[in-house]
């Protein structure tokens, strides 16, 4: 017997009523699990707005502990020798994990959300649904580790990967079809800022395909800025060790879907690899999400201020808090925000890395979303995986400086890359302030 529409066995029609009480569903393969624990931050009741949805939490703690504990054992005691308990191992599931895995999928617009390792650890997760001969449509600015794996697969698993210029529905609609199994989305793209229309490209690919996933990496919005799934995204990822966390104290990968089925399916490589996040490392993540407006109005506040200043001083600047990006108003048709991360050319490598290398405040550093400012070459660090004619092709400017801004005060930011950009020859100082040469 199986469940309606799921093709997958019933647990329910062992004939040992044991079985039946312990084991009431089972994952992919039929093999037995555990039930899934009972939500600690549920859906019902008052929705209140985000600041307070990010802080406030329901959870079942016998003390009451108004900090959710953190329950770090590898395994738990079972009522019976068939099993029974909520959970059994926490390579399964954690009563920690299961806090903020339902804190997540409230304030991500989902029913579920799972959290893995690392932001990499979720698309691999993801791009385990995917079969030899199946065809991937994603970026061609698209954040360097992604590239990697996507190349990897492409070589060794048997998936053909269309890189295209996601900004154009055109030119996705040109090379989707009813081969196309996923679609892999970047928006902002990194590190060029380039803008996505997700419901416009999720509309396109369903049709081409009804049973496309259409993933979007959320990681440089997060859920207080962007929330895809509500434009037709069937599953957002994000790195947690960014935003989410805000501290880089830890590594993370968030999942989220609205498709119960689709989560089991994501759930049993999570599952069966064991990648799934340590039960402490989720309470520090479920601390950093509680703090995750309060950074970002800072961090959005700083960047606007240092993407008018660079734009002022005539350097191209690729932000969505400027009215000069191209696509400003497609980009806040979708988000609440800018974000935090902006990327500026000087028309110079050497000058570029000068800069980089003068600044004092804004530490050399890959990754973004940390309470402290981050100053990079992409094509020197996070996208140096892609080679040099492959970044050539797309277009992606060798002298490209991204900075990732943080909580510091706007004015120090500012007079500290000032003083780099004066050190390194890009600008000079006049009796009317600097100009760039």
């Amino acid at each position: 017997m199986s469940a309606p529409g799921s093709g997958i066995p019933n647990a329910t029609s062992e004939s040992s009523s044991g079985v039946k009480k312990a084991f009431p569903r089972v994952d992919l393969a039929g093999n037995n699990l555990p039930p899934s624990p009972a939500p600690s931050s549920p859906h019902a009741g008052r929705r209140y707005n985000i600041a307070t949805e990010l802080v406030f939490t329901e959870g079942s703690d016998q003390y009451n502990a108004s900090s959710v504990p953190i329950y770090q054992s590898a395994t738990f005691k079972q009522t019976s020798g068939s099993g029974g308990g909520e959970y059994d191992y926490t390579r399964s599931g954690n009563p920690t994990r299961t806090h903020l895995e339902r804190h997540l999928a409230k304030i991500m617009s989902a029913q579920r959300a799972l959290v893995v390792s690392s932001g990499m650890a979720a698309l691999d997760v993801i791009t385990r649904l995917l079969r030899p001969g199946d065809e991937v449509v994603t970026g061609d600015d698209l954040y360097g580790g992604s590239h990697r794996l996507l190349k990897f697969l492409s070589s060794n698993g048997g998936i053909i990967v269309h890189h295209v210029d996601t900004t154009d529905a055109e030119k996705v609609k040109a090379v989707l079809s009813s081969k196309t199994t996923m679609v892999l989305l970047e928006t902002p793209t990194n590190p060029l800022i380039k803008i996505v229309d997700i419901g416009k490209i999720a509309t396109a690919a369903h049709e081409a395909n009804p049973n496309c996933i259409v993933s979007v990496d959320n990681t440089m919005m997060s859920p207080l800025l962007l929330n895809p799934l509500d434009f037709g995204a069937d599953v957002v990822y994000e790195s947690g060790t960014k935003y989410l966390s805000g501290h880089h104290d830890l590594m993370a990968g968030v999942i989220a879907v609205n498709d119960l089925q689709l989560g089991e399916r994501l759930y049993f490589p999570i599952n069966a690899s064991g990648c799934g996040l340590s039960p402490f490392d989720s309470w520090l993540l479920l601390r950093g999400v509680k703090t995750l407006k309060v950074r970002m109005d800072q961090q959005q506040a700083n960047a606007q201020r240092i993407a008018e200043f660079l734009e002022n001083n005539g350097f191209k600047v690729r932000y969505p808090g400027l009215r000069s990006h191209p696509q400003y108003e497609l980009h806040n048709s979708m988000a609440r925000g800018a974000g935090a991360v902006l990327s500026f050319e000087t028309g110079d490598i050497a000058v570029s890395e000068r800069i980089v290398e003068s600044a004092k405040i804004w530490a050399i550093s890959v990754s973004f979303g940390c309470v402290n400012s981050l100053i990079s070459m992409p094509c020197r660090m996070s996208h140096a995986s892609i080679d040099a004619k492959t970044r050539a092709e797309r277009a992606l400017p060798e002298d490209l400086i991204r900075l990732c801004v943080g909580i510091e005060d706007a004015d120090d930011l500012i007079e500290d890359l000032q003083r780099a950009l004066v050190e390194a020859g890009a600008v000079r100082v006049t009796m009317d302030g600097i100009e760039a040469l």
